[in-house]
């Protein structure tokens, strides 16, 4: 009976310690919360590509410092689902496109996302497009992008992949052809990534849709798309043998297709035993900013905009591909509601990052405990 007190008193006094903890944690996100518009505030005063620079090693910082580590989120933002093999522990992704070099992913795992998709990253070291080439459109939560595939080459995004320690999420590593390279060899630049990222990556996405690269939309032609797809699967599983693991291949496509090309792409994916389908990349449509000052900068469009068109190529995927292949929502989700009607219409997973953008972590956390 004196044994029995005491385990009952020392679970009382650990469970009492939890509640504390678990207090202490979301009394700090409160105020974590309540700081980020102060600090986008002074960030957006900043040239949008300087800001964008200073807020990942901010990150980085912080998370180097333990300070990111109390605002680990608790237990309630944790829901795990297991998609192509690979258990997420929560449907919210941060999308490809904001750590480019694949340099911040425990800072970004504490902060609630249940996968972060580095990239798009080349063979080789890549400098981009000229400068300016980010631009925000505050009126209309959205953002202008001509980066051009900025990013360190392959070798260093797997090095910086396999320097991540803390983050327990999952590592998508999207994947994309040099500038230089003519389509006619594309095949050569996305084996090279495939091959080199495979050990290091949970899944690999295949950008084909990115507005900045010259050309590089023509790979989603169904037979441009088939002959790379075949190519990339004989590879996937060599690797798989090699490595006693298979590593799901996903492709990225544009919100700028027609049916008849989703229902063209759906057809060469299902015959080609692609993984997956991230749906969309950022579009080329302006009438949905129209009237803005910078609407007429090229490059591509993502935020809010986006939405109604990224969803309809998303649904028409999604019925085109049944149950068969998974595809992942991405384009224009800044509320709850908006990753939910992504789900009904037919998404396994979302991803974010404009909206991350301009609302914080705060966003991150309420998606990932509403889904």
């Amino acid at each position: 009976m004196h044994d029995r007190c005491i385990f009952r008193t020392n679970r009382a006094i650990l469970a009492h310690e939890r509640f504390d903890n678990q207090r202490s944690v979301t009394q700090f996100l409160s105020v974590f919360d309540a700081f980020y518009p102060i600090a986008r505030s002074g960030l957006f005063r900043l040239d949008a590509e300087t800001a964008h620079h200073t807020s990942l090693k901010a990150l980085r910082m912080a998370e180097k410092s333990g300070l990111l580590g109390l605002a680990s989120p608790v237990d309630e933002f944790t829901s795990p689902v297991e998609i192509m093999g690979l258990k997420f522990p929560n449907r919210v992704g941060l999308a490809a496109g904001l750590d480019k070099e694949g340099n911040t992913i425990d800072a970004l795992g504490r902060l609630g996302f249940g996968s972060v998709e580095i990239g798009t990253i080349t063979p080789r070291p890549q400098a981009g497009n000229p400068k300016p080439r980010l631009f925000r459109l505050v009126e209309h939560e959205a953002i202008i992008n001509r980066m051009g595939f900025n990013n360190p080459g392959i070798d260093a995004g797997v090095e910086n992949v396999r320097s991540s320690k803390s983050f327990g999420g999952i590592v998508g590593f999207n994947i994309g052809k040099n500038k230089d390279t003519p389509n006619e060899n594309a095949a050569d630049d996305y084996l090279i990534c495939l091959r080199k990222a495979y050990p290091v990556a949970d899944y690999i996405a295949v950008n084909l849709s990115s507005p900045n690269t010259p050309g590089l939309r023509d790979l989603q032609g169904a037979e441009a798309s088939a002959r790379l797809l075949e190519t990339l699967k004989k590879e996937q599983q060599k690797l798989a043998a090699e490595h006693g693991k298979k590593v799901p291949l996903l492709f990225k496509v544009a919100p700028d297709l027609d049916e008849t090309h989703i229902r063209d792409l759906a057809r060469v994916f299902l015959d080609g035993g692609l993984d997956g389908v991230i749906a969309t990349n950022t579009t080329l449509d302006r009438h949905l900013v129209a009237g803005h000052p910078r609407a007429d900068e090229a490059g591509g469009l993502s935020g809010r905009p986006v939405f109604e068109k990224s969803t309809i190529a998303l649904e028409i995927f999604a019925n085109c591909l049944g149950n068969r292949i998974p595809v992942i929502g991405v384009g224009g989700i800044s509320s709850l509601e908006d990753a939910r009607a992504k789900i009904r219409a037919g998404a396994s997973l979302v991803q974010i990052y404009t909206s991350f953008i301009y609302q914080g972590p705060k966003l991150v956390r309420e998606l990932a405990a509403g889904l």
